[in-house]
């Protein structure tokens, strides 16, 4: 669209120049014809003439297509400017407004005025208009101020270990690698480490192609680093094992317990990979395109393709990255997401448990791998009326109950923390949750003998809980008489 923008202060000029989006052909006209030179020096689109005469817009080429901002003059009315440019054959006409100190009666008796003069006149103020790009713009330099201090901080350590949670996920290896560009290391001064190494095919399957290393460290070896950081994960997680962290940078709720010299927590965004895109962009660093690609791939994997907890930055940080990957290697690393064994716990939670009131609850006994659970969860979640699903199983001497949900119902991370918050681990998002408890504890508080008993008993509180607020809501709802 072409625009033209009728201006007086150069402020404004160099704003809306900055702020106006590339689909607008933008033109700017001026008084002062030494301001309309200088302007044009600098690579601007200007010319200078009286604003006040119709033969100036004439010579703009203004039509009824042409979108026309008229800067508001504090000391000068805009009426000869606005009758200039309607008679010129505008239509689409806007008073850009100043902050000048009117009250808002003021402010909306002077517009009323103009309408009836100019009926065809809309109002924009400059706030509304530079608002977004320039809240972006701060939340950039707030970012790069923040990463230029953990820059910083790691410059002078000899080794650095980016810690990981137990069998690493797309998220977390790609968090990894983000961070040690970030902070411009080698593999050799920066190490990739997990407490349990990755042992999930599609995880493995992005290791070998990505040649990605996670080395298998243990609580004893975290005293030889100089600098200790997380990624993807908190403290809380290793259970007493890390109370102090030089670094953490997670997209999980934030957990008390531990201390950090600089943490970056933002729950809202769907995956960690997101906010270090960000960091990334930031600081101007080159991503090369292997890690782009698992940047890339971890975005897709955390958000199941933006289909759960994603939000406007997720999908920013996609559509920055995508150039940058190598899309035919994602597409390889995908197809190892089906295999036999996950096969085999689907059919196993189909044959045992049951869909009522669009609640699908499964146990599936002894696990052999934790992540089996939660892709059994994911699954169900795909069938016809269902909203929720609540798949356990037993790992270890561990209940792990994953809980998922499309994202618009009650939250999934507050619903696991009410029933099993006083027994164990539980915690989430709205559309995904997940407990562990020791099965002694579940048998303990719901005195069951026997594990036939345990997806009863889950199915029972679950539906419980979202009966109640079913019915919380329903009373907010009803009209008050």
């Amino acid at each position: 669209m072409r625009c033209l923008a009728v201006c007086h202060s150069e402020l404004v000029i160099r704003t809306l120049a900055q702020v106006l989006p590339p689909s607008f052909d933008v033109d700017f006209l001026v008084e002062s014809r030494p301001l309309a030179k200088r302007l044009h020096d600098a690579g601007l689109a200007a010319a200078g003439g009286d604003l006040r005469k119709t033969e100036t817009y004439v010579r703009a080429d203004v039509s009824p297509g042409t979108c026309v901002l008229i800067e508001d003059h504090a000391r000068r009315s805009p009426a000869p400017a606005l009758e200039a440019v309607f008679d010129a054959g505008a239509a689409l006409v806007y008073l850009l407004e100043m902050p000048d100190g009117r009250d808002d009666g003021a402010r909306a008796a002077r517009q009323e005025r103009l309408r009836n003069k100019f009926p065809e006149l809309s109002f924009l103020s400059l706030p509304e208009l530079v608002g977004p790009p320039l809240v972006n713009e701060l939340s950039r330099s707030m970012t790069r101020g923040r990463v230029q201090q953990y820059q910083r901080y790691f410059n002078d350590a000899n080794r650095i270990l980016i810690l990981l949670h137990n069998d690493p996920d797309p998220d977390a290896m790609a968090s990894g690698l983000a961070l040690r560009n970030l902070l411009r290391r080698t593999k050799t001064t920066a190490i990739i480490g997990a407490l349990q190494g990755v042992t999930r095919p599609e995880n493995l399957r992005m290791v070998n192609l990505l040649d990605i290393q996670v080395e298998t460290v243990t609580p004893q070896d975290f005293g030889g680093f100089d600098r200790v950081a997380m990624v993807d994960v908190q403290p809380h997680y290793f259970g007493g094992l890390v109370d102090r962290v030089d670094l953490v940078i997670d997209h999980h709720p934030p957990q008390p317990g531990y201390s950090a010299v600089f943490r970056d927590i933002r729950p809202d965004y769907g995956s960690t990979c997101t906010i270090l895109t960000e960091h990334l962009r930031a600081v101007d660093v080159n991503i090369s395109e292997r890690t782009a690609t698992a940047m890339l791939y971890a975005i897709k994997s955390d958000t199941l393709f933006f289909n759960r907890q994603a939000n406007a930055v997720d999908i920013e940080a996609f559509s920055y990255l995508y150039p940058l990957a190598d899309a035919a290697m994602i597409r390889k690393m995908e197809g190892a997401e089906l295999t036999l064994d996950r096969l085999e716990y689907v059919a196993r939670a189909y044959r045992t448990g049951c869909a009522s009131e669009q609640v699908f609850c499964a146990f599936l006994g002894a696990v052999s791998r934790e992540d089996f659970i939660p892709y059994v969860a994911d699954f169900f979640l795909q069938v016809e009326d269902v909203k929720w699903t609540f798949v356990s199983g037993v790992v270890g001497d561990n209940l792990v109950i994953a809980v998922r949900n499309l994202g618009y119902a009650r939250n999934a991370g507050e619903l696991v923390r009410k029933l099993f918050s006083d027994i164990g681990s539980a915690g989430g998002h709205r559309a995904m949750a997940k407990a562990v408890i020791p099965v002694e504890a579940f048998r303990g508080k719901y005195h069951l003998l026997s594990d036939d008993a345990i997806n009863l008993t889950i199915r029972s509180a679950a539906l419980q809980v979202l009966r109640e607020h079913a019915v919380t809501e329903k009373k907010k709802d009803s009209p008050r008489t």
